[in-house]
């Protein structure tokens, strides 16, 4: 079948609602769920035998700044306007302008709203080092917000939101409330249900989809609209060879079995327009344990190329950059460790860096230089190259000294896409020149959201973006 109906192609619906929502993840159980808030009969579409998706998967430590209740809470200061400065540091001209805005505006009714579900948050801040608390506190730093260049012009404060005493099964409690709050609210949740089609009028509205149902092609009539969340496409080995071929060959595909791109496909058979598509989060775990920040990442011309201090998707992002993805850490006795969840190769070792070096295969004097010049400044407290904290400055001056491989061939760090349909802030799929598919909906990562780039990604951005436009998506498609 093809991935659009005519109308006229159908003699008669099957079923018929208001609001018709595919997938139920976070995005999807968002736009039901205020769909019915505002009056809407809502179907919800789920190809799998239940709903969570991704969502449900991550720890979801929500990124949420401005002074949520749970800064305000712990005493800290977080103004909307340091907010919006730090995400705009983070993406640049690689944004939508009136999403970030709003996004900024919203983000502290969105922590009350994540509260009002049943979620629980402990009034309890997480200081140090990890990529998620296993402190039972709900508030710590996920990405980029201590290090350089980001430091320099925005006050740093924690943002990542984190479900009580959930350590990495945050995604399990936040996704169990709502849900069920989807439940509760009447909609017409039909799981094993995959969206195959969407019906268009002769004007180009869309006006319901063919979905797969107990194995049976079914009409379905959305008298309000079709909103479109069934995550990215980075299981999609077609979709990622053609655009993220640098990272298709290296990557642990990370996301659920149905983040297939297939909302993605569908809209642009509608007309929508797709962008960002090259763009993907790549994360390289070289913390916890903390120590491991005392480092310098180099590449294999035994030269630095970013503070090691900055969040995992931030390094990979550079290390992509490097020739052949081939990088690795110089570390020193003291602070060695190789930690177990990360498979990762000593290449070198020896009782001074030029036997590192030689034993490496690095060009004579390269790696010597690089470690000089890093142990000089940091004694003093400085790195003049890529300005790491003070923190973590230290000279790497107790023998033995390793070298160890992060090459990406090897980790194969996990990867999902950041690509996809674009649309408004409230949900409309819009055309390559900037008019709207009419009843056409998308939200979550079918859609080009707020985080754009692994340069500027934090943990939790995902999670905030896709239930907070979500949320916005199934209120405007119930509007109508």
């Amino acid at each position: 079948m093809s991935d659009i109906v005519p109308l006229r192609d159908i003699p008669e619906f099957d079923l018929r609602t208001d609001v018709l929502v595919a997938g139920f993840g976070g995005a999807g159980a968002s736009a039901a769920l205020e769909a019915r808030g505002a009056g809407a009969d809502v179907m919800v579409l789920e190809s799998s035998s239940g709903g969570g998706g991704s969502t449900q998967m991550s720890a979801c430590e929500m990124y949420l700044g401005g002074g949520t209740a749970l800064q305000r809470d712990l005493g800290i200061e977080d103004s909307r306007d340091n907010f919006y400065r730090y995400l705009k540091a983070c993406f640049g001209d690689n944004c939508d302008e009136q999403r970030l805005k709003l996004f900024v505006d919203g983000a502290v009714e969105h922590f009350d709203w994540a509260e009002s579900l049943g979620v629980p948050y402990k009034r309890g801040f997480f200081s140090g080092r990890d990529v998620v608390a296993m402190t039972g506190d709900s508030l710590q730093y996920t990405g980029n917000e201590r290090a350089w260049p980001f430091s320099e012009s925005v006050t740093p404060a924690p943002r990542g939101h984190l479900p009580a005493d959930a350590d990495h099964s945050g995604g399990l409690v936040f996704m169990g409330h709502l849900l069920a709050r989807v439940q509760e609210s009447g909609a017409d949740i039909r799981c094993d249900a995959k969206l195959t089609a969407l019906v268009q009028d002769d004007r180009g509205r869309v006006v319901g989809a063919i979905a797969k149902i107990d194995n049976q092609q079914v009409a379905i009539e959305a008298r309000k609209g079709v909103v479109l969340c069934t995550g990215g496409f980075i299981m999609n080995e077609a979709m990622t060879r053609k655009y993220l071929p640098g990272l298709d060959s290296i990557a642990t595909r990370h996301g659920n079995p149905g983040d297939r791109g297939d909302g993605i496909r569908l809209g642009q058979a509608a007309g929508g327009n797709i962008i960002n598509m090259g763009e993907a989060f790549v994360g390289i775990a070289h913390y916890p344990p903390p120590q491991l920040t005392y480092g310098i990442f180099v590449n294999e011309q035994g030269q630095r190329f970013v503070n090691e201090d900055v969040y995992l998707a931030r390094l990979g992002h550079f290390a992509v950059q490097q020739s052949g993805g081939r990088i690795f850490m110089f570390i020193d006795n003291r602070h060695f460790d190789r930690p177990a969840y990360l498979q990762v190769d000593i290449v070198a070792v020896g009782e001074s860096v030029a036997e590192v070096e030689a034993e490496a295969g690095f060009p004579e004097g390269a790696l010597q230089h690089t470690v000089d010049f890093y142990n000089r400044h940091a004694a003093l407290g400085q790195d003049p190259l890529f300005h790491k904290a003070k923190d973590w400055l230290m000279p790497l001056d107790s023998g033995p000294f390793a070298l160890v491989s992060y090459a990406l061939d090897q980790i194969r760090p996990p990867v999902f896409t950041l690509g996809g349909l674009e649309a408004r802030p409230t949900g409309e799929v819009l055309r390559a020149d900037g008019s709207a598919v009419p009843g056409l909906y998308a939200a979550g990562r079918t859609v080009a959201g707020i985080p754009r780039t692994s340069a500027g990604y934090a943990s939790g951005m995902s999670v905030a973006d896709v239930t907070f436009f979500g949320r916005l998506a199934g209120r405007q498609a119930a509007s109508q």
